[in-house]
């Protein structure tokens, strides 16, 4: 199995290779293990929380609470672009831009390996969302 530092010195004609799909699917394994195991814990915590009779405390484990309740609504947004990704990967297009046919970069996709835009095309994605907003 390669390592990341591997990946990031692989020469251009090797993008996106059976060994660097095997990373990026192994890895997207992990993160999904990882959030699945943080959205468990995260509604542990909201299952267990005590409930305070000190008006101070109980402001305090609802801030918290509303703070678990975001990470977790957060994380499980990942979970079906994570499953997205192994199915990229398994069909061959993992790695490439959707919009410009591009490839999205391993740097990028080490950083964010849910990625389906190159940079260029997300900024571009960014920018007119702004504008939309905006207007």
């Amino acid at each position: 199995m390669l390592t990341e530092k591997q990946i990031k010195r692989a020469p251009k004609k090797d993008y996106m290779n059976a060994e660097q799909l095997a990373f990026f699917k192994q890895l997207l394994l992990e993160l999904k293990q990882e959030t699945i195991g943080h959205i468990e814990e995260a509604r542990a915590r909201l299952a267990d929380a005590q409930r305070e009779t000190d008006e101070l405390d109980r402001a305090l484990n609802e801030e918290e609470n509303r703070l678990r309740l975001r990470i977790a609504d957060r994380e499980s947004k990942l979970l079906p672009k994570i499953d997205e990704a192994l199915k990229r990967i398994e069909d061959g297009s993992y790695g490439w831009c959707e919009e410009t046919g591009e490839p999205i970069g391993v740097d990028r996709l080490l950083l964010r390996p849910t990625a389906t835009l190159c940079a260029e095309a997300k900024s571009r994605q960014e920018r007119m969302e702004r504008n939309f907003r905006d207007a």
